[in-house]
């Protein structure tokens, strides 16, 4: 397969109602929320979501999550095995080469995000590390306005300790949402680097798809089934490697804002898509599922 020729930017709107787009560990998994009230989505979770799609898609994935794995692999460590004894790599004599063209080959998410593999330290031998650069980058996702979040206390039915005669601490618990919000994140995909991971237009346009259902199967009770949705995604494709502009002026060239008579958003219809022209790159607009 021929590696990605063009540069391509992207954008990708997010609407947001009654859901816990991404919960903070570190704040009792409310959602998470910058200083100046804006909702975020790491790039991390937005990742995750993506790999997920792309193992739906029958794609082989590296960073699997633990609860739905595609193979018998109990870790990231047992997983890597796989190759590492393929390869000997070794602090003083090593085929680096060979293996990230080999680990590239095999994981989709391996030559589109990059990868940092350990390997461990063997007698006399260094323990070394063999970093690899994806070409795919993706931004935290923030909402447009500062979001309102609600916190309800709910309870269990059952106990799980105590006589059951009356209600015990384990029974109580907290959730929270975002009540509305929109959300937007931008990403690129850089040609100098997909020929260094073999990543290639197919897999331009996977990473697409995936991005365009990044929502679907990913129901939970923090995201119940139509909380989340891809609104928008705007796709810009290059006539070159490096492109005719740089990828902030693409990604400055959507603005996404409060219609002027709303004072509080509450709806998707509250918010103007405004494009601004670049002559000699129109961007592919493709409306959620």
């Amino acid at each position: 397969m021929e590696t990605l020729k063009n540069k391509i930017d992207f954008a990708v709107i997010i609407n947001v109602k009654n859901a816990n787009p991404n919960g903070d560990p570190l704040n009792g998994n409310r959602p998470r929320v910058n200083y100046d009230g804006l909702g975020e989505i790491s790039d991390v979770c937005i990742k995750r979501k993506i790999r997920n799609r792309l193992m739906e898609a029958g794609q082989s994935v590296f960073v699997q999550s633990d609860d739905n794995k595609t193979d018998e692999h109990p870790n990231l460590r047992a997983r890597q095995l796989e190759f590492e004894k393929q390869f000997k790599i070794t602090g003083k004599d090593n085929n680096r080469e060979g293996y990230i063209k080999a680990v590239c080959e095999k994981w989709i998410d391996v030559r589109a995000f990059g990868q940092v593999f350990a390997f461990e330290k063997k007698g006399d031998e260094q323990g070394i590390s063999i970093g690899i650069r994806g070409p795919v980058s993706i931004h935290p996702a923030f909402s447009i306005h500062p979001v309102d979040l609600s916190s309800i206390q709910i309870t269990k039915s059952t106990t799980n300790e105590g006589d059951g005669l009356k209600k015990t601490s384990d029974t109580m618990g907290m959730k929270h949402r975002v009540d509305h919000g929109v959300y937007v994140f931008y990403g690129s995909m850089n040609p100098q680097l997909a020929s260094k991971t073999g990543f290639s237009e197919e897999d331009a346009e996977t990473i697409k798809q995936a991005i365009i259902k990044l929502f679907e199967n990913d129901v939970s009770s923090a995201r119940p089934e139509g909380s989340m949705e891809v609104y928008k995604v705007y796709w810009w494709k290059h006539n070159s490697k490096n492109g005719q502009y740089s990828s902030s002026k693409v990604h400055r060239s959507l603005r996404v804002t409060v219609k002027p008579d709303v004072t509080e958003p509450k709806d998707i219809s509250d918010y103007d898509l405004i494009l601004q022209e670049l002559p000699s790159l129109t961007p592919e607009i493709i409306n959620g599922l």
